[in-house]
């Protein structure tokens, strides 16, 4: 698969076989998706693989927010990465001359992990594995969950799995015109 096959083939997949992903080849996701870029590469993005199945349906109870359309897509979920990025690093840069920091500074780390997550959901893609990535999250019971780092925030829940049923297909997409301007 190119890369350009694998940017348009990608999508969100919410039926799972009833069927675990190896955790070796979830190392090999890992392995690739730490390739991500970040600021000044501080590589702030951690995962932590969730395929106990009790834990995942604790996941669903309480990390959710009672969001119907994700504990149905955790009901019959085998694995979930838990996203998180180590805090107060990303989008600050202290050098002799003094410290910088971009206008996002304090947010910048989560445009690390938004990266660390595509690039995550890309390669396990690319191995065969489909993901759907939650935002409606209780970033702080999840936390709780999966037992994470104080130093650590959840930034998304990623379920990942064998897809189930035909791979879907492509929605429509905003023409190029109505997303692109020269200046």
């Amino acid at each position: 698969m190119d890369a350009i096959e694998l940017l348009k083939e990608r999508r969100s997949v919410r039926k799972y076989k009833n069927e675990k992903v190896d955790r070796e080849i979830m190392r090999e996701v890992i392995e690739l998706s730490r390739w991500a870029p970040s600021w000044a590469n501080y590589q702030v993005a951690r995962y932590t693989l969730v395929d106990d199945e009790s834990i995942v349906k604790r996941l669903a109870d309480e990390g959710v927010h009672g969001f119907s359309y994700n504990i149905k897509t955790l009901e019959n979920a085998k694995g979930v990465a838990v996203l998180s990025f180590v805090k107060g690093k990303s989008g600050k840069l202290d050098t002799p001359k003094g410290s910088y920091s971009p206008s996002k500074n304090n947010v910048w780390e989560v445009f690390d992990a938004g990266i660390a997550c595509q690039t995550f959901c890309l390669a396990a893609h690319a191995k065969g594995i489909g993901t759907c990535i939650f935002g409606v999250i209780d970033d702080e019971k999840i936390s709780e969950i999966v037992n994470l780092p104080n130093e650590e925030s959840v930034a998304a829940l990623i379920v990942y799995g064998y897809e189930e049923g035909e791979h879907a297909q492509p929605t429509p997409r905003k023409s190029i015109d109505e997303i692109m301007r020269f200046v």
